[in-house]
C-alpha cells in the first residue's frame, strides 16, 4: 500500500469490480451473457479509429460504444434475427475493423495492449474519474429504475402490457453497458471483461433466488475479488486482470461444489422437499421448503 500505483489499480479493481457485477445480474438473468464479450470487442474498433484520427478514447470509443449497442438493441428486435446473432455480426465487423487498422497502421500496435489485456497498474486519475463517475450513474440508475429491470429482465412483454417502457429500459441499459466497458476496458482489458459481467453474477444466482440480493451480491463478489485479486497478482508477479478473473473464477467453483454438495444432502435428508414443485414468490421461483 505505500505505492500509488498500487492504491489507484486497488481502487478501479473494487470500482469495476463492483458495477460489472452489478450490469452483470441483468445480463445473465437475461441469458445475454454473449453481449459483454461482443460488445468489448466492438468497442475495441472504436479505438482504435478514435486513435487514427486523433480524438480522446473515451469520447470516440464511447459513442461508438453507444452506437454498437443501439445497432445491437435495434437488429436483435428483428423476428428472424436472434439477439446473439445481432451481437455476433456487429460486433465481429466492428473489432474486424480495428485488426485491419491496426495492420494497416503497425507503428501504434503496442498503444493496444492495454486495451487487449488491461493494464491497471497504469491507470491514470483520468481513468479513475471515468471509472468512478460511470460507477455512480450506473448505481443511482439501478436503484431509479430496479422494478423497471426487474419487470423487463423477466417477462418484457407482459411488462409492456402494464405500460412499463420496455423499449427505452432496454436502449437504456444497452447504453450503460456500453459505457461500463468503455470505462473498464483499460483496466480488465477485451479479453477479459466479459468474465467480469458473467461470473460474478453467475455465482450470485447460485445463492439466491431474489432478484434484489442477487444484485447487491453480485456487486459484493465482484468488489472482493477485485481487492484480493490485486494482492494474489502483487505478491505472484501475475497480470492483474488475470488474477482477477481467476479469483472469480475459483470463487465459483467453491460455490458451485458447496451448493451442489448441499442439495445432494437435502435431496436424501428430505427427499419430499426435493420432489416438490417450485413456489413463484414474488420476484423469482423460489423452491418449496416445505
Amino acid at each position: 500500500m505505500e505505492y500509488e500505483f498500487f492504491r489507484h489499480g486497488l481502487l478501479v479493481a473494487m470500482l469495476v469490480g463492483g458495477v460489472c457485477g452489478l450490469m452483470g445480474t441483468v445480463v445473465v438473468l437475461r441469458r445475454m451473457s454473449y453481449i459483454g464479450h461482443g460488445l468489448s470487442h466492438a468497442i475495441f474498433g472504436g479505438a482504435v479509429v478514435s486513435y487514427i484520427i486523433g480524438i480522446n478514447f473515451y469520447i470516440g470509443a464511447g459513442l461508438w460504444g453507444f452506437l454498437s449497442a443501439l445497432l445491437i438493441n435495434a437488429t436483435a428486435r428483428r423476428r428472424n434475427i436472434g439477439a446473439d446473432a445481432a451481437i455476433g455480426i456487429i460486433t465481429t465487423a466492428s473489432f474486424a475493423l480495428g485488426v485491419a487498422l491496426i495492420s494497416r497502421y503497425r507503428t501504434f500496435t503496442r498503444n493496444f495492449e492495454a486495451a487487449l489485456f488491461g493494464n491497471i497498474l497504469g491507470v491514470t486519475e483520468q481513468d479513475i474519474l471515468v471509472i468512478a463517475v460511470v460507477t455512480i450513474m450506473v448505481t443511482v440508475a439501478a436503484i431509479v429504475f430496479y422494478r423497471y429491470l426487474l419487470f423487463t429482465s423477466f417477462d418484457p412483454d407482459l411488462a409492456a402490457v402494464f405500460g412499463v417502457p420496455s423499449a427505452w429500459i432496454e436502449t437504456g441499459f444497452a447504453l450503460a453497458l456500453a459505457a461500463v466497458i468503455v470505462a473498464s476496458m483499460n483496466i480488465v482489458g477485451v479479453t477479459l471483461i466479459a468474465a467480469a459481467i458473467v461470473i460474478p453474477p453467475s455465482t450470485a444466482r447460485l445463492l439466491t433466488n431474489s432478484f434484489g440480493t442477487m444484485m447487491w451480491l453480485s456487486t459484493v463478489i465482484g468488489v472482493f475479488c477485485g481487492a484480493v485479486g490485486m494482492f494474489v497478482s502483487f505478491h505472484e508477479d501475475i497480470s492483474s486482470g488475470s488474477a482477477i478473473v481467476l479469483l472469480n473464477a475459483g470463487v465459483f467453483a467453491l460455490v458451485y461444489a458447496g451448493t451442489a454438495t448441499w442439495h445432494w444432502y437435502a435431496a436424501r435428508r428430505y427427499p419430499a422437499s426435493a420432489l416438490a414443485p417450485d413456489r413463484s414468490v414474488g420476484e423469482v421461483a423460489i423452491p418449496s421448503r416445505d
